[in-house]
């Protein structure tokens, strides 16, 4: 199995995009060879339209701007429009992973999933999710409720259902899932 990771973040190697590509590649490489990029090292779709004809599934990763994906991403997805419906993109697997300083990740996650399934990229199940530094804060001090937050654990399961998907397999994994009720007052004054 062959896997493009693409870092489509304005900071390139030196971001938490790339960290959470990190993060993927380790659970990736023991199932399949993997081949990395950034699009701040090399901008634009024809750099990388080799790598992602070669690949049977994608992971890609931004960082979350004024409630968008980077503008090196943007103008990625506009040069591979003509792309889209071609064996580049059908059938494919992606997974998505957004990191925020606080806030609009999951829109950035919802939308880009959705561009991708336009392309015909094929969406696992739990297979994107959102890291924030107000989610890592949260998660460092603990507390009730916190096992709902998505962590960098989580990678692991995106991981695992976009491997799923590639092999034409069902077996999925579920990441922690708050069941109790949504419905709860949790926002106090006192």
């Amino acid at each position: 199995m062959r896997i493009f990771a693409l870092d489509g973040s304005l900071a390139g190697d030196g971001g938490n995009s790339s960290a959470m590509i990190d993060v993927a590649v380790e659970h990736l490489r023991p199932h399949a060879a993997v081949e990395r990029a950034a699009l701040a090292s090399a901008p634009g779709f024809a750099a990388h339209r080799a790598a992602l004809a070669a690949a049977d599934a994608l992971v890609i990763a931004t960082g979350t701007y004024w409630d968008s994906w980077s503008s090196l991403l943007q103008q990625f997805l506009e040069q591979a429009t003509p792309s889209e419906g071609t064996p580049l993109w059908l059938g494919k697997p992606a997974a998505v992973l957004v990191t925020a300083h606080a806030v609009g990740g999951k829109g950035v996650l919802s939308r880009l999933q959705g561009v991708l399934a336009t392309f015909g990229a094929l969406i696992p199940p739990m297979g994107g999710l959102v890291i924030t530094r107000v989610s890592e804060l949260a998660r460092a001090h603990g507390g009730p409720g916190c096992e709902d937050i998505w962590s960098v654990d989580d990678v692991a399961v995106v991981c695992h259902n976009l491997r799923a998907c590639a092999r034409g397999e069902r077996e999925f994994q579920a990441w922690p899932v708050d069941r109790g009720d949504p419905g709860e007052r949790w926002l106090r004054r006192e």
